[in-house]
């Protein structure tokens, strides 16, 4: 039987394409790839593959953020040093963080895109099996998580 691999990439509507793609720059460090001005679409990458993340401008009358979504999940490279400096960036960047989570087997934070698209960046801090065993075993996890941005440089 044919098997899915993984996720591909992520589509998002945003209502203004400049503005998104500075936030997933800027906040993010996300790369822009291409942005089609005829389209007024913008491809991002995180350095792996051609795009991660696209942006469309939604059409008129459309709303934008997650209604039918709950989020989109980022995973980062690194851990909490890491999460903090991404965390102080999208503070930085003025838009809301909704929360702070520890979900047992990943630490987070959700926010929201200059669109309303809730974003969960996160860092894994279990792994393979054992990963596979807690989501087995324990499930769902939605512990508090105190995280403060990292100092400023």
């Amino acid at each position: 039987m044919a098997k899915i691999a993984r996720v591909g990439h992520v589509v998002l509507n945003v209502s203004d394409t400049h503005e998104a793609i500075d936030w997933y720059t800027n906040a993010l460090g996300m790369e822009l790839m291409n942005h089609d001005q005829g389209m007024d679409m913008a491809f991002l990458s995180f350095g792996q593959s051609d795009h991660d993340i696209a942006l469309i401008k939604a059409p008129e009358g459309v709303d934008t953020g997650s209604p039918g979504l709950s989020h989109t999940a980022l995973q980062l490279e690194g851990g909490e040093p890491e999460l903090q400096e991404i965390y102080g960036r999208v503070q930085a960047a003025g838009y809301p963080i909704d929360f702070t989570a520890d979900h047992g087997l990943t630490k987070s934070f959700y926010c929201f895109d200059p669109s309303g698209n809730r974003i969960e960046i996160f860092f894994q801090h279990l792994h393979d099996q054992e990963a596979r065993d807690f989501m087995r075993q324990t499930g769902a996890v939605l512990d508090p998580y105190e995280l403060e941005a990292a100092p400023a440089d």
